[in-house]
């Protein structure tokens, strides 16, 4: 970190000075896959990097400086070839083997911290070929840049669409189904929104104090944020699961969630089934603006903005069921469905947010940051979600087959993240090496799902 005066220069919102401490540091890591062959030797990428990327935001250019226990962007001068990696590999191996190389570089590259006195940002290619693709590219952010909202809608303005460059990126829907129930009196909800505050708040609290049990999701280490993982993803159709979406009237965030849920427990029950009632709970992360597709960058950064750049979002603490509590796997996606609708219809995230306020206020960042952190670690797993473009993507003339992102220095042991592209769906899990069996785990979320259609086909549909 740089101290200098700050007098003039653009303050760190608070979010980005709780996940840039000593305590937690995030970051963002997205996974470009291309169909083609990447040309390193171009310097295409480097124009597009100085002429589009490095315009889209001041952060790109600046760099987090800090006097009296407060931060702020310097604007520096940004030398891009200290910013783009491209890692040498043994030559002539398998796709296969290149898939061992890149997960251990990618869980280097999730422990690696920031160099000093340059922007927080990084790209990364790997030229060698996987079994996904010819040739991957990495974006690296701290999450001080912005959230996924923000640093997703940046990347979109750097990517073109392949079929045609000069029509703009469209994506799926947010309509929701229909409900089969609705709340009808408006006091009923009001006081039904300040009892789950209450409830909500208080239990938040308690999981600052009190930690999950281990389970084969989670270890008892320390400092698991800084310790190797495991990388494995897995796809599945949008289509099937907007199916079961509309015949059980939820979300697609609902089907998603409860089918996660059930295939957890599914794999914790086949490795130790003593832990098929132990207390597990996840930290969803939900986006606090008022959703809609991604605006551009200029509207992004404007004062005032519907949608506005940085980091908008907060988590919430969601209790997985188990196995006993619910009669069968449909049952998992109707309780998903109620625990976060209750969760949104509660205030217990803003009061959380003037909390952290109060501790930042009269301690510092750093004891925010603890508490975060220990909030964190204390729970099972973190779920996060993001929509992506329905038309394929081409960066530099580069058409791209897929992409993913992870979420490093979070202290649990297992982070899920989910994306759409191109009318699939793509969960990447990151897990604490040696702990979680990657393999068994995907066999039971397909398991899950599979059970899930089985029962979601017993309902009529509810929408077309």
């Amino acid at each position: 970190m740089v101290f200098e005066n700050l007098e003039g220069l653009e303050p760190v919102s608070p979010n980005g000075q709780y996940f840039s401490s000593d305590v937690i540091t995030l970051s963002v890591l997205a996974v470009l896959e291309f169909e083609i062959p990447i040309d390193t030797e171009s310097q295409t990428i480097m124009s597009l990097l100085k002429n589009v990327f490095l315009p889209i935001s001041p952060r790109f250019s600046s760099i987090m400086v800090e006097n009296d226990g407060k931060k702020a962007w310097k604007r520096v001068e940004v030398k891009l070839e200290d910013h783009v990696n491209i890692p040498t590999f043994p030559s002539n191996l398998s796709p296969e083997s290149y898939d061992e190389y890149l997960e251990e570089y990618l869980s280097k590259l999730s422990t690696e911290r920031y160099p000093q006195g340059k922007p927080l940002w990084g790209v990364h290619i790997i030229k060698y070929p996987t079994s996904n693709a010819a040739g991957n590219v990495i974006f690296k952010f701290h999450h001080a840049l912005g959230d996924g909202y923000s640093l997703m809608g940046a990347l979109i303005s750097t990517l073109q669409r392949a079929d045609n460059p000069s029509l703009p990126l469209t994506f799926p829907s947010r309509q929701r189904s229909e409900s089969k129930k609705r709340e009808n009196f408006f006091v009923t909800k009001i006081f039904s929104s300040a009892c789950n505050t209450i409830s909500d708040f208080w239990w938040g609290i308690s999981k600052t104090l009190k930690e999950d049990d281990p389970t084969p999701i989670k270890s008892s280490n320390d400092a698991i944020e800084f310790r190797p993982s495991t990388i494995a993803t897995m796809t599945f159709s949008l289509d099937q699961l907007k199916s079961i979406k509309n015949k059980l009237g939820v979300t697609l965030n609902d089907v998603l969630t409860g089918m996660i849920f059930f295939g957890t427990r599914l794999y914790m029950q086949e490795i130790d089934q003593s832990s098929s009632t132990a207390d597990c709970t996840a930290m969803v992360l939900l986006n606090t603006r008022i959703m809609g597709d991604y605006m551009p960058i200029e509207e992004m950064i404007k004062p005032n903005s519907k949608m506005p750049w940085g980091n908008r979002f907060t988590f919430l603490h969601v209790p997985i069921p188990n196995l006993t509590e619910l009669s069968n796997a449909e049952d998992f996606i109707r309780n998903a469905h109620k625990m976060i609708n209750r969760k949104k219809n509660s205030l217990a995230a803003y009061f959380t947010s003037r909390l952290l306020e109060i501790v930042n206020k009269f301690g510092s960042h750093e004891a925010s940051s603890r508490y975060i952190h220990r909030t964190l670690k204390n729970s099972s797993m973190v779920i996060s979600n993001m929509i992506g473009p329905v038309q394929q993507m081409s960066l530099a003339n580069h058409p791209i087959k897929g992409f993913y992102f992870l979420v490093p220095g979070l202290p649990q042991g297992f982070d899920i993240t989910i994306v759409s592209y191109m009318g699939k769906v793509r969960l990447a899990f990151k897990m604490e090496k040696g702990i979680i069996d990657p393999q068994k785990l995907k066999s039971c979320m397909e398991n899950a799902l599979d059970m899930i259609v089985k029962d979601s086909n017993k309902n009529p549909k509810l929408n077309n």
